[in-house]
């Protein structure tokens, strides 16, 4: 069971971050140095699980009682998550996956996506920079993974490793699928109607995360 929680937890997480995911679509859609992208995102979201769960597991065993806190503030954050998916999935951005200049080696950003415009290609050392830049800069992966995932894993018991690989295994397989997959995905992420389904999706398995946290021991 706690293999599944990580890897439900992990994948609405990763599936929710806009920028990342815009940027590995967009090296997809280029056919620029795929898989070094997804690699590098899918190894920096494993690295930082196992730092929030070695480490948050080290200051949670001083006091054991901040795992009650953890679990409920797991609860709170995936609700409050999954309210947000249900106000995007009522008011859809306009587009989808949208077309924009192409700025090396930043990236732009929208509240589902980015667009995906074809120039010169880039270098592999101007990619993974952007790449690691994109991932280890952004101040929301560290909450996500160090402190929440970190945090919710100790509820887990003995089962927290479990946890931590079910939710890197869910990074790996959404990072590759979405890499290798955007001959399919691009036309799926072309539409408003398209995200509002994500977005619902999103909110539903959020909740019964949500629901198992609250109610699984």
């Amino acid at each position: 069971m706690s293999f599944f929680v990580g890897l439900g937890i992990g994948l609405s997480l990763i599936i929710a971050i806009g920028a990342q995911n815009a940027f590995v679509l967009r090296q997809g859609v280029r056919r620029e140095h795929v898989f070094t992208v997804a690699l590098l995102c899918a190894v920096s979201d494993a690295v930082l699980i196992l730092l929030g769960v070695a480490g948050v597991g080290v200051a949670l065993q001083a006091a054991p009682w901040l795992i009650v806190i953890a679990r409920w503030g797991g609860v709170v954050f995936l609700v409050t998550y999954a309210i947000l998916a249900l106000r995007r999935a009522l008011k859809p951005a306009e587009t989808g996956l949208v077309a924009t200049p192409d700025a090396a080696p930043s990236v732009a950003t929208a509240a589902h996506g980015s667009g995906t415009t074809v120039t010169a290609k880039k270098s592999l050392t101007a990619v993974v920079l952007a790449t690691l830049a994109i991932t280890w800069l952004n101040p929301h992966v560290y909450l996500d993974t160090i402190v929440f995932l970190g945090s919710v894993a100790q509820t887990q018991g003995d089962g927290r490793w479990l946890f931590a690989i079910g939710a890197f295994t869910g990074s790996f397989a959404w990072f590759f699928a979405l890499a290798y997959g955007t001959r399919y995905l691009g036309r799926f992420l072309s539409s408003a109607h398209s995200w509002r389904i994500l977005d619902i999706v999103i909110a539903v398995f959020m909740l019964v995360i949500a629901a198992i946290l609250a109610f699984g021991g």
